[in-house]
């Protein structure tokens, strides 16, 4: 299967890079790439599976970039990161067993809310607020909540994180997108070790991906640093709008 041609990892390349950039403020790369990878001719879990290692390295670096601009403090997220990875084992491993498709039509509706509750209230994440849980028992229920959902099925993890942390635990816009960032490379970290034993990963393709995804995340972290948080909720919203769009779609097609 990595018999493609050069201009598919050209193309390809133009696209994780774009991926990368806007997974870095908002998330969502995965609605870019995976259909795009599906588009060259790869299967569906070739398709899944190289696009998870792939956005993995682009997560890891826009981890790194917000933790050095001091959007992130990496001790604060060790142990609720853990946890994560805990709980998103137990996704994965629990769709093995259980079909997801009973959650497909209710996600769209968990990010209608989120969208609508976000795009009504101006002031959500313009600065940190008192948190309505104590942080360990949020990162307990939420963690073990979308940690699980994230290995079960996935789509709109990131929109939930931020949510989540902005709403719940009262972060600033920033801070919950630099957090959310990390939470996501714990949980995507037990499904990529499992796609990469199972022989899925095209890993020339993975690659020339990943280099693109950590450059377009790098910049795409560093817009995060830089613009005010207008720019990042209007993002924010966008990937969300998109989200939901695609989830729709997916269900009538």
């Amino acid at each position: 299967m990595e018999d493609l041609s050069l201009w598919i990892y050209i193309a390809m390349f133009g696209v994780a890079f774009v991926a990368g950039f806007v997974d870095a403020i908002a998330g969502g790369g995965g609605l870019i790439t995976i259909p795009m990878l599906m588009a060259v001719g790869l299967p569906p879990h070739a398709a899944l599976a190289t696009n998870k290692f792939q956005a993995l390295c682009g997560t890891a670096m826009a981890s790194w970039h917000f933790a050095r601009s001091g959007l992130l403090d990496f001790r604060s997220v060790i142990i609720p990161s853990l946890w994560v990875f805990v709980c998103s084992g137990l996704g994965s491993l629990a769709v093995l067993s259980i079909s997801p498709e009973y959650l497909r039509a209710v996600i769209p509706f968990l990010l209608i809310a989120i969208f609508l509750y976000v795009l009504f209230s101006p002031k959500l994440g313009e600065s940190d607020r008192d948190a309505k849980l104590k942080p360990f028992i949020f990162y307990f229920i939420f963690g073990a909540a979308i940690g699980f959902y994230d290995g079960f099925l996935g789509p709109g993890t990131g929109s939930f994180w931020t949510f989540a942390l902005v709403a719940i635990l009262g972060l600033e816009m920033k801070k919950a997108v630099a957090q959310t960032k990390v939470l996501n490379l714990a949980s995507n970290v037990f499904s990529f070790i499992v796609f990469a034993f199972s022989g899925n990963i095209l890993w020339l393709l993975g690659i020339t991906m990943a280099i693109a995804q950590i450059i377009g995340a790098r910049l795409g972290a560093a817009m995060v640093v830089k613009k005010e948080v207008h720019f990042v909720k209007k993002v924010f919203l966008i990937a969300v709008f998109a989200s939901i769009c695609k989830l729709i779609y997916d269900l009538v097609k």
